[in-house]
């Protein structure tokens, strides 16, 4: 069984053939629950996401911010386990045919089996993994098996990358980069700064890969001006503060749904 970067790489040119950035966002498996996890990230696919990032909660998150870290420790008590990401996956994917990857820090692979976490992901039919602590030169063995499956390797670049170490990362991964617009964790921020246009620029200069930039964009304003320089537009907190926030599941569902659809028109431009 092959895994779906194919579908990743050609919905992210359907997006640049269109004149726009991709709209990729972020939900954690097993928040509010396993089934309430898969009703959200259904209805943010659509409501206009092209992508979206299931992430593996984890109980120590390097990269995430006190919002994302609330809704792991909801997941995580709720005893979610890599099976119940496996089943979001499969479940988001076959119900909108768009391209679902795992956003996973490297430990709970390893622990799980690199051989079995890619031909499980693969079997999904998921399109690869965002791994933010996976340095590129230990990364040999979980990219011979995502190859081998099919499925996309996406690293990490941030401002702090100096532009040589940029060229190995970009020359490992596959699918996308990440450019975390920010030194530090996730979250919403009131500007996206201007770290992040001069990461994306030195990042396409290594790589003909994608360039999708996170870390920050909450709103449709912030989405456009990312996309004025950035192949992707990757949101995460901002939908998991909304159902954080909503009164019930229900409700949360709905108004993940209508931030997609206005995340939509930002990268489009349409604000």
């Amino acid at each position: 069984m092959s895994g779906n970067i194919r579908l990743l790489t050609d919905t992210l040119a359907a997006a640049k053939a269109e004149g726009r950035s991709a709209l990729v966002a972020y939900l954690p498996a097993g928040f509010p629950t396993v089934d309430g996890g898969i009703e959200a990230i259904k209805a943010v696919l659509d409501g206009g996401a092209d992508v979206v990032e299931v992430g593996l909660p984890h109980s120590d998150p390097v990269l995430d911010g006190p919002v994302i870290q609330t809704a792991d420790d909801i997941a995580l008590r709720g005893g979610v386990k890599i099976a119940d990401v496996m089943r979001t996956v499969r479940e988001a994917h076959q119900a909108t045919g768009k391209p679902i990857l795992v956003m996973t820090y490297w430990n709970p692979i390893d622990r799980y089996g690199v051989e079995r976490f890619t031909a499980e992901l693969a079997e999904a039919g998921g399109a690869g993994c965002i791994l933010p602590d996976l340095p590129v030169q230990e990364s040999a063995l979980w990219r011979e098996h995502a190859e081998k499956h099919g499925l996309a390797t996406v690293f990490v670049v941030a401002p702090s990358s100096k532009d040589k170490r940029l060229a190995e990362i970009t020359a490992a991964g596959s699918g996308f980069v990440y450019a975390a617009s920010l030194m530090g964790v996730t979250g919403t921020r009131e500007s996206v700064g201007t770290q992040a246009q001069n990461l994306v620029e030195r990042t396409r200069a290594t790589t003909e890969l994608p360039v999708c930039v996170g870390l920050g964009v909450s709103n449709a304003a912030q989405a456009a001006e990312v996309a004025g320089f950035a192949d992707g537009v990757i949101v995460g907190s901002a939908f998991v503060k909304r159902m954080l926030d909503a009164p019930d599941d229900a409700a949360g569902v709905e108004a993940v749904r209508a931030l997609a659809g206005e995340l939509a028109r930002g990268v489009r431009r349409q604000v």
